[in-house]
């Protein structure tokens, strides 16, 4: 071969490599300040283990995370979608977790052409006749959290319950999922400010009603600040409270000690799952941030490893959304929590424990699984999604 000749094909294999090796950009907007901070932090961090774990890449491409702060603000969650489907030209994104911000975000996303992968929020307008074929959730439906403590209530033979959430999209969805599946009355329902600290008020309403259980919804800094004035109430050990994951992760029981003794939790994973995927993560996330996992946490890394699987199929592109549709909706990887496949909304099917808190062998208080509460369980919304 002439070496004219030689030295542009090695010029073009020498660009072909460069391109090919080119990482694939993920948007990440997420909560990283305020009372919630630590939510998106765990989601953040479980996706960069994740990849890092995989050297850099998720299932064989090589990715690079953009990751900005959402500040719980939907208007400031707007901002950082558009420019990073204008000026950095991301297809591909992740990491909300509020439904307020998803609410105000996703549908701008979707309507330029984008992929949301939900690690975390799941409203239910976009489950059900707002579904989109490139909108997934690996986290939850918002309501099947709150269905399965409402289950798990009933279980536990409650039969009147006093029920307070946060007044926006997600707070909404609690209270209608614990209130689906609770077979109970309802003592007294409240809803709270998603910025506030002082429960006073509602802790006074929840003595004058004397139900036999408390629900409760308020995750991150609310929920530490709504545990502590419980016990300061006199309501510790007088009326039980029942929960789902949100309201009681590992960080809440830790800021709360001996507050958080004997609350009855559901959830769809917990640290102490006894499957191979779970083993690594746990001990993987520990070795590295030095602390115990969240369900947060499990969900960033079960969205990166979804992401993995279907990038792996596609060969790393995100161009053609109904290859990456096929790709994701196998779900060929395995979650940290055990049994899991999309529903018909794209939304996940999977099963719900019981879970309590409880002292270990060495006296330090843990989040124990009890049992399951709902087996292969899809959300009330699957049905109204025509996709």
């Amino acid at each position: 071969m002439p070496r004219i000749l030689l030295a542009l094909s090695i010029a073009v294999l020498g660009i072909g490599a460069a391109a090919a090796q080119t990482p694939l950009k993920i948007g990440v907007i997420t909560t990283l300040s305020g009372p919630g901070g630590y939510l998106g932090a765990d989601i953040r961090d479980a996706i960069e283990l994740a990849i890092e774990l995989e050297g850099g890449k998720l299932g064989g491409w090589p990715v690079q995370t953009l990751v900005e702060d959402d500040g719980l603000k939907p208007g400031q969650g707007k901002q950082i979608a558009d420019r990073f489907l204008k000026s950095e030209k991301i297809k591909l994104f992740t990491g909300i977790v509020f439904s307020n911000v998803a609410g105000a975000t996703v549908p701008d996303i979707l309507d330029a052409g984008g992929i949301y992968i939900s690690p975390n929020a799941g409203p239910s307008n976009f489950a059900g006749k707002e579904c989109h074929r490139n909108y997934y959730v690996v986290s939850w439906q918002n309501d099947t959290l709150h269905e399965s403590a409402g289950q798990n209530a009933t279980d536990l033979g409650y039969k009147r319950a006093f029920i307070l959430a946060p007044n926006y999209q997600a707070g909404k969805d609690a209270l209608a999922g614990f209130k689906r599946y609770f077979k109970g009355e309802i003592a007294g329902e409240v809803y709270t400010r998603l910025d506030q600290t002082d429960f006073a008020a509602e802790m006074a309403q929840a003595r004058a009603a004397a139900p036999d259980v408390v629900f409760q919804f308020h995750p991150g800094g609310l929920g530490i600040a709504f545990q502590r004035q419980y016990q300061q109430a006199g309501l510790l050990g007088v009326i039980p409270m029942v929960v789902a994951a949100p309201s009681m992760d590992s960080v809440i029981l830790k800021a709360v000690g001996d507050a958080a003794l004997g609350i009855n939790v559901s959830s769809h994973w917990n640290s102490d799952f006894d499957n191979p995927a779970n083993k690594r993560f746990v001990a993987e996330w520990t070795k590295k941030y030095n602390r115990t996992p969240t369900s947060y946490a499990s969900q960033g890394y079960d969205t990166a490893l979804a992401i993995a699987a279907a990038l792996k199929a596609t060969q790393g592109k995100v161009d053609d959304t109904e290859a990456f549709r096929t790709a994701m909706l196998k779900a060929d990887f395995q979650t940290v929590r055990g049994a899991f496949k999309f529903g018909p909304n794209q939304h996940p099917i999977q099963d719900w424990w019981a879970l309590k808190v409880e002292k270990d062998e060495q006296g330090a208080l843990a989040l124990k699984t009890k049992g399951k509460v709902l087996s292969n369980h899809s959300d009330f919304y699957a049905s109204q999604c025509k996709l």
